[in-house]
């Protein structure tokens, strides 16, 4: 009996956290919307849900893509190609510019994805976030790596970045 007591009360302890993180997550006003600052990828906020590889202050930086001498057309198309081999939507392209969108499985959390090709450094710079909450588990890190593979076996090349 004393056991069942307790069992409950863990229970509606576990869910009373699961609901305050829920709602955490819902407080947070979402990202300005995607596009170029001063034809930059814009810079992440404060929280660990992002990463930029235009990074200059105290965000979550992470290296660009980089394609060296190779055709910055190719490019351009290996990592469309990539993103969509991830599972991403891809909602804008232009000659430079890509943003893409990624659902998550279960609460269907949207995150964006930006590119912008440096043809004159020979990089793809990416941007990273999830729309919502404070924390993304490095979700979107790890998404940008596995970018970054699927970038690099394209190119044919090794480092990829």
């Amino acid at each position: 009996m004393v056991l069942a007591s307790r069992l409950a009360d863990l229970r509606r302890i576990f869910e009373c956290v699961c609901l305050a993180l829920l709602l955490s997550s819902c407080a947070s006003a979402p990202p300005a919307g995607p596009g170029l600052v001063d034809g930059k990828l814009a810079l992440c906020p404060a929280t660990p849900n992002c990463v930029c590889s235009e990074e200059s202050g105290t965000g979550a930086p992470i290296d660009p893509l980089s394609f060296g001498s190779s055709d910055p057309g190719v490019a351009w198309v290996a990592v469309q190609d990539g993103v969509k081999a991830l599972g991403g939507t891809i909602e804008t392209v232009t000659d430079t510019y890509l943003w893409a969108t990624f659902s998550s499985r279960i609460f269907r959390f949207v995150d964006d994805v930006e590119l912008r090709l440096d043809s004159e450094r020979g990089v793809v710079h990416i941007r990273s976030a999830s729309r919502l909450g404070y924390s993304d588990f490095g979700v979107n890190r790890k998404r940008i790596e596995s970018l970054r593979k699927l970038f690099a076996s394209r190119m044919g090349s090794r480092n990829g970045g």
